[in-house]
């Protein structure tokens, strides 16, 4: 039971507690996630993911994984596959509960002859579209369907020839006899069954009728035994359906409740416009690390428990509302803080002689891993008289407000010592090369011992041993706040950032990334935080994807 009961507690918890102090269900708490295989999870589902097996944790109780397979001509084992993966990557373990709603077509079946023999389901004759038509509008009250008071028996016989297979596609469906009056339009004797002949598979061609999704879902989990049936907002409508068949049938209560749905601004989370964009080739695959795709944050650097936190953190209520992209990067970017070890890397690299340091002179300056983890410890950086700066940390004719390197000025090399530019070298057409300087020796701890101060600290990298990397920057896939509302005469494809893809090809790094693995996250000093992405290094090559900036971006 949850300990935590106090007034703070979020409404699905507190019927949660209701229902154990009541003793119903001898205080079970059973909930479950019920993925379709048709896709990959995105951001949205991690909420439903975290919410289900999360109060499950909580509350000492069971979530079952189960995949609602009832569209044959949009699954695939390589979704069933990869939703396994995510959800177990996001930390969380459905033990020996894997379920399908094809392990119950046999009983759902046998449901269906039952609502039939009860004169509460009949078979219809009439197409899609008019199916449509006759259900009317929300303000206006339906049409009985000509074969709706079709007799128990005729309807038995053709739904039983209708598994059989005797007939081609929307030749007939099975629906629920309810009340074509209601104000609620899925009471409209919605269809519980389709003819489709279709290979399943998991099922190949043993069927060739189908269960919609609302006839499936309830008693898929009055089945398994659900006590507390959590899904978003969107299925509130469809709760008295869910009640409505659990009642005629008889069969063990499960209780639906809904929650708000994650939405998330710069960020599209229509799967129909996901499959779109990975289909006609405006992002590399399902797992582009610009896809909000689990499997393209994975890949970008996002962690699990970053993830976990966020979801966490937006609550669960009964509003509708948009979270903040800078919120789940800033969720990111404090866990990464945390974890990620500490490099120096150059992205835009500007080469520096140092003229005072000798040719041959070689010294390792210990760097330290990260400072928020004592037990990271240090590394040994080489430092050698040409090393490598940022570009844009040098300024011939700076501003007041500019604190880096400039002719005659000093900064501090991270770890290292004072260095002062003394010249400029140019090429032919003016453009800057390389720079002439000289450093301190004295100053290696930092400090000067004259008391000097200097305002500016950069990174460098060593030339002789850097290694050179692809390093791929990214910023939001779209560039609407908010994709879902579209201006009059505009499409929601013409919202896609052209830039939100560049890519770095000269960056220098320090010797020690070399040796970076798949998983593990980085700091890039003043630069943000990186990660190898795993597809290229499983190619053989080092590239590296920028996983989040270290601030938050103006403007969002």
């Amino acid at each position: 039971m949850n300990e935590n009961k106090t007034e703070s507690v979020d409404f699905v918890r507190q019927i949660i507690n209701e229902d154990q102090a009541s003793g119903k269900h001898a205080g079970r708490v059973h909930t479950r996630f019920p993925p379709e295989p048709n896709g990959y999870l995105h951001i949205g589902h991690a909420k439903s993911i975290c919410v289900n097996f999360g109060i499950a944790r909580e509350f000492g109780g069971k979530c079952n994984l189960r995949f609602d397979d009832t569209n044959p001509t949009a699954e695939d084992q390589e979704f069933v596959d990869s939703i396994q993966a995510d959800v177990r990557w996001l930390g969380f373990d459905w033990e020996d509960r894997l379920f399908f709603a094809s392990d119950y077509f046999e009983r759902l079946y046998e449901y269906a002859l039952q609502l039939i023999q009860q004169g509460d389901a009949y078979v219809c004759s009439l197409p899609a579209d008019k199916v449509s038509e006759f259900r009317g509008r929300w303000d206006e009250p339906g049409r009985a369907s000509p074969d709706r008071d079709r007799p128990i028996a005729e309807n038995l016989e053709l739904f039983q020839r209708m598994k059989a297979g005797e007939f081609p596609d929307g030749t007939y469906t099975l629906r629920a006899k309810i009340d074509m009056n209601s104000s609620n339009m899925n009471l409209r004797d919605p269809a519980m069954y389709r003819i489709r002949h279709a290979h399943h598979h998991r099922t190949g061609d043993q069927w060739c009728i189908y269960p919609t999704y609302d006839w499936a879902h309830g008693q898929s989990d009055s089945l398994e035994g659900i006590t507390h049936s959590l899904c978003t907002l969107e299925f509130e409508h469809h709760r008295p359906l869910y009640e409505w068949f659990i009642e005629k049938l008889g069969i063990f209560p499960s209780r639906q409740i809904e929650f708000a749905k994650l939405n998330l601004t710069y960020t599209i989370l229509s799967k129909r416009n996901l499959r779109f964009l990975v289909e006609q080739g405006y992002v590399d695959g399902w797992d582009d690390p610009r896809m909000p795709t689990l499997r393209g944050m994975r890949r970008r650097g996002y962690t699990p428990e970053s993830i976990r936190n966020f979801c966490d953190g937006l609550g669960l209520t009964k509003f509708n509302s948009t979270s903040e992209m800078v919120v789940l990067e800033r969720s990111v970017r404090e866990h990464l803080n945390s974890v990620a070890l500490r490099r120096m890397a150059v992205l835009d690299p500007l080469k520096v002689v140092i003229e005072n340091f000798a040719e041959q002179q070689h010294e390792l300056r210990t760097c330290i891993n990260n400072p928020e983890d004592a037990t990271a410890g240090t590394r040994e950086v080489p430092f050698s008289r040409e090393i490598y700066i940022e570009r844009e940390d040098f300024m011939e004719n700076p501003p007041k407000d500019f604190f880096r390197l400039a002719p005659g000025r000093e900064v501090r090399l991270r770890y290292a010592y004072f260095l002062k530019c003394e010249s400029v070298v140019k090429d032919a057409a003016g453009n800057i090369v390389e720079l002439r300087c000289s450093y301190d020796p004295e100053t290696a701890g930092g400090q000067a011992p004259d008391g000097r101060k200097v305002k500016g600290t950069i990174h460098w990298v060593p030339a002789n041993e850097a290694i050179e990397a692809e390093i791929r920057l990214y910023d939001a896939l779209v560039t609407a706040e908010f994709p879902s509302r579209i201006e009059e005469g505009k499409n929601w494809l013409d919202y896609l950032n052209p830039h939100s893809l560049h890519i770095v090809t000269n960056a220098k790094l320090e010797p020690a990334l070399a040796e970076a693995q798949i998983g593990q996250a980085f700091q890039f000093e003043r630069l943000g935080y990186f990660c190898v992405d795993s597809v290229e290094k499983e190619n053989g090559r080092l590239v590296f994807n920028r996983t989040v900036s270290l601030k938050d971006k103006k403007g969002g």
